[in-house]
């Protein structure tokens, strides 16, 4: 798509789709109430003192494996910096600028962009201790960090020169050696070559690249080839996306993934005389958009996977903008409901590090706020032949169920688990990722509790789990969307070892306005513990009193009961959370429930009424 476009469209000018800070009547014009919020989250830092980053703290990740200490540091440079460009932005009185040169020349005399988790030039590699100042590498941060410096530097440009064109200077220095350099001399993984697989990290740095080159006025030649390299990796990315449009990264990595596809093409139409605006009509690039609404369980909920958290964040400004790009109402209420939704600070973004995200929904504030919703469609029921996910909902119960294999991106071992939502609220979970270590992108990584198929709602043959790779999959799957019920089916075995089990047949089913039925019949496997995944501590009630009897109901709380058939023997644990990312989720515990097998079946029913 994109190269095909970029063979007779070249750059003609400059990014300028939001105004520099000279431009009074432009930021002038935004809500002044809105107005007041960005002046005051500048002024809470207006004597800001930039904490100092230390060679040791870019080797902890080397040595111990932490990452979040050095980054919290690291990003927390870059939500300042952006607090204070809006306040000046705004007020224009030069109060901020003392402290804004402060925090460029902080971010600029770092001797690294990259992440100590990135710092690499090989996939998959080990990563050096420290950084090469001879040879940056290119890494989503990095990229980033070049984009927030650029448009600072870009939105304050007059300002920065009436002081000193030394600022200036040192932001094309480093945009130069750091970001365009490396970009058109090296090759980068996330940059795809057609053959090796790509992620997120392909659209998100190029969108970052494209918003630093493109907001400066470098050589003509330079632009165009700039241009053609980020074309060339946007096809490489989208040729990985399936045409249903899901991201198999999940709901919070389609922030990351969709979201900088879009800011990718809205920045190349821009400068390209709006040669790109054709791809909003096409069918994978509207599906790409809408993946967002379509995964939406209720309130912060959403179907998760991978290393989704159930708890993926708000919509705003850059969803309704996608939004409204490829015509969809559907997807421009959702986004505008979300963000209507929230007050004060809160639409601020505060903690987003991207410059660019926050200019976009300081430009877009009035709009938003102005839509009204009408008669949109709900979400459908759906499949995502992509990556085998199926969604279905009624008035009471959101199901969801992943069939696909194990080599997702940000992979867990997950065929054939389930979630279900009942009245908005999580009734059996995935409980998502803890907080990223060194262990969690290295050969180790299964060791991680959060990522094994026996902490997801799946079987397990005496201790066996499910093993990460293409081959480990469901096959046999068929399904059915219909309005009075919807259903999937799909054969397991081939997502555990070999010889593990001989048969096992997963069946769901939605009956819509009654309830939901899981039926699993097994050949082989020899003892199988069925695991079940809650956030509500389940009660469990032998049926007649009896543990004998085979069958029992687990109460959640007071979203009701889970009917139990065909079990010799159910026990739960408590898992405590202490993880700070999973602690967004779930707080401080969560539920394992084992249901052992009795026979060849095991039947769960959750009634709708009960």
């Amino acid at each position: 798509m994109f190269r095909e476009i970029a063979e007779t469209s070249f750059p003609q000018g400059l990014f300028a789709a939001y105004p520099p800070a000279s431009c009074r009547e432009s930021w002038e014009s935004l809500p002044e109430a809105y107005k007041n919020l960005l002046v005051s989250e500048g002024e809470r830092r207006l004597d800001y003192q930039f904490q100092p980053i230390y060679a040791t703290d870019f080797m902890e990740f080397g040595r111990t494996g932490n990452r979040s200490r050095y980054e919290e540091k690291l990003f927390n440079r870059r939500t300042v910096l952006n607090a204070l460009v809006l306040a000046e932005c705004v007020q224009h009185q030069g109060r901020f600028m003392d402290t804004i040169i402060n925090g460029i020349f902080q971010i600029c005399e770092e001797s690294a962009w990259q992440l100590p988790a990135h710092n690499t030039y090989i996939r998959d590699t080990p990563q050096f201790l420290l950084p090469d100042v001879t040879r940056p590498v290119l890494d989503l941060f990095a990229a980033e960090t070049g984009a927030v410096t650029a448009l600072a530097e870009y939105l304050l440009r007059e300002e920065l020169e009436k002081i000193s064109p030394a600022v200036s200077v040192l932001v094309n220095h480093r945009l130069e050696e750091r970001i365009f350099t490396p970009y058109l001399k090296e090759h980068f993984w996330w940059m795809g070559d057609g053959k090796s697989p790509v992620n997120n990290w392909t659209s998100w740095c190029t969108q970052n690249v494209l918003l630093a080159a493109f907001t400066r006025p470098l050589p003509p030649e330079i632009h165009r080839e700039i241009t053609e390299k980020a074309c060339r990796s946007l096809d490489y990315f989208l040729d990985e996306y399936g045409e249903d449009g899901c991201c198999d990264e999940g709901a919070q990595y389609y922030r990351h993934a969709g979201l900088t596809l879009f800011n990718s093409m809205e920045i190349l139409n821009q400068v390209c005389g709006r040669a790109f605006e054709r791809l909003y009509a096409e069918p994978k690039i509207r599906n790409i958009a809408d993946y967002i609404r379509k995964v939406h369980v209720a309130g912060p909920y959403y179907v998760n996977f991978a290393d989704c958290s159930p708890k993926a964040g708000a919509c705003g400004a850059r969803e309704y903008l996608f939004g409204k790009r490829v015509g969809s109402r559907g997807l421009m209420a959702f986004a505008a409901g979300d963000y209507q939704g929230q007050t004060g600070r809160h639409q601020l973004d505060l903690e987003e590090h991207n410059l660019l995200y926050r200019v976009q929904a300081a430009f877009c504030h009035k709009e938003i706020m102005d839509f009204r919703p009408g008669e949109e469609t709900p979400a459908p029921d759906c499949y995502f032949p992509s990556t085998g996910l199926f969604i279905a909902r009624d008035r009471r119960f959101c199901l969801a169920v992943k069939a696909g294999d194990n080599h997702d991106s940000h992979n867990h071992n997950d065929v054939g688990s389930f979630t279900i939502y009942k009245d908005g609220s999580p009734l059996f979970i995935d409980v998502g990722v803890e907080s990223y270590t060194k262990k969690t992108f290295s050969p180790e990584r299964y060791e991680i509790w959060t990522m094994q198929s026996r902490y997801h709602n799946l079987p397990t043959f005496g201790g066996v789990m499910q093993e990460d790779g293409q081959e480990f999959a469901a096959s046999c799957v068929e399904y059915e969307l219909g309005e009075e019920k919807s259903w999937i089916q799909m054969e397991l075995a081939g997502a555990y070892p070999e010889n593990t089990v001989t048969s096992y047949v997963r069946r769901v089913c939605l009956e819509k306005g009654r309830g939901i039925t899981v039926t699993d019949r097994r050949e082989g496997g020899g003892e199988t513990a069925l695991s079940l995944m809650t956030w509500e501590k389940p009660e469990i009630l032998w049926e007649d009193g009896r543990r004998d009897s085979r069958t029992c109901r687990l109460r959640l709380g007071s979203l009701g009961c889970c009917l139990v058939e065909g079990t010799a023997f159910v026990e739960t644990e408590e898992i405590p959370v202490t993880d700070p990312r999973l602690m967004t989720a779930w707080k401080d515990r969560v539920y394992r429930t084992l249901v052992t097998f009795a026979g060849a079946q095991v039947r769960l029913e959750m009634d709708e009424e009960e």
